[in-house]
């Protein structure tokens, strides 16, 4: 298993990253490693490594829904001054390296690491064998400087991809936010739907989501969106359904978004970013289209009360 074309690093190494703030710990860490050399030595690139598919969906073989599928990984890591990612194929030959062949074939020789930032419940190699102590040891022997952060916690509890999945699961946007340290997003583009929303006086925009995004509580929320081309820095205020549409007999789940008080035009093929700012109530069947059309009136009546008073959402 080789490592190629890879600059100099100082390493933040996760599997999955469902927290800023446990994040930004590892990356502090692996920042502080870095310095501006005037020498014109090579100095160590901010880098992310991490692995795909996760190492739980290689095991299990079943697909696992992301909190930040890769794409939206790219942009958070961005956001946080991150120079390079590292995305390293999980299969059979890298779950069989040894805990010494992780560090010398992987971080030494192909990631050239310098400094290397792993929260202390991080394992590794084989049957994850290895741990931080391991890690610690041989690193020491090749001069890599290894920072060991320890574990977020909201209240007593660690804070873990299950916590966020079941707050989001069950509506729970204040827990959601403060476990992320971020409001959780959906990212995609806009395509074609049946036109359902125009034809009762409310389009939406329809969006493609990764296939491997993690869906919260099906229903309606209160949304800020990001991406259109409306000339205004700000995010637009906005409401969006996440369901099956029971009303109208649907089959698959599907995420719009309709914009309030949107004078623009039409964004097909514009990849939108919508921000969930409140969930206002739970997915229903209504008896009919009228009543469906009552109801979208009251829920974009919510979300003005709620958003509109901020003008923009405080944490993104």
């Amino acid at each position: 298993y080789k490592v190629t074309g890879v600059q100099t690093c100082a390493l933040p190494i996760s599997s999955f990253t469902p927290s800023l703030q446990g994040f930004s710990q590892l990356n502090a860490s692996a920042m502080a490693g870095t310095r501006v050399d005037l020498s014109g030595a090579s100095v160590p690139i901010p880098t992310v490594m991490t692995f795909y598919p996760h190492p739980q969906e290689f095991f299990s073989g079943q697909a696992l829904r992301l909190l930040t599928p890769l794409p939206e990984k790219a942009i958070q890591i961005s956001r946080l001054g991150i120079a390079q990612l590292v995305l390293l194929p999980f299969n059979q030959a890298l779950a069989d390296l040894s805990p010494e062949a992780f560090v010398q074939n992987l971080l030494v020789k192909g990631l050239q690491a310098r400094h290397i930032s792993v929260g202390q419940d991080f394992c590794f190699g084989k049957n994850r064998q290895g741990s931080v102590t391991d890690l610690k040891t041989w690193a020491q022997t090749y001069d890599i400087r290894v920072e060991i952060a320890p574990l977020a916690c909201l209240g007593t509890e660690r804070i873990s991809s299950s916590r966020i999945r079941a707050a989001l699961g069950r509506g729970d946007l204040v827990t959601a936010q403060a476990l992320l340290g971020r409001s959780y997003r959906l990212i995609g583009q806009v395509v074609k739907g049946q036109q359902l929303g125009r034809r009762l006086g409310f389009p939406t925009a329809n969006l493609k989501l990764p296939g491997d995004k993690f869906l919260p509580a099906y229903g309606v929320y209160s949304v800020w969106v990001e991406g259109l081309n409306s000339g205004r820095p700000a995010p637009w205020p906005g409401v969006m359904n996440i369901g099956l549409r029971p009303t109208v007999d649907g089959t698959q789940p599907t995420a719009e978004v309709h914009l309030l008080d949107w004078q623009g035009g039409e964004f097909y093929g514009q990849t939108l970013q919508v921000i969930l700012a409140d969930y206002l109530r739970p997915e229903q069947k209504f008896p009919g289209l009228e009543e469906l059309k009552q109801q979208i009136q009251e829920d974009c009546r919510q979300a003005r009360l709620r958003l509109l008073p901020n003008p923009s959402p405080l944490n993104l």
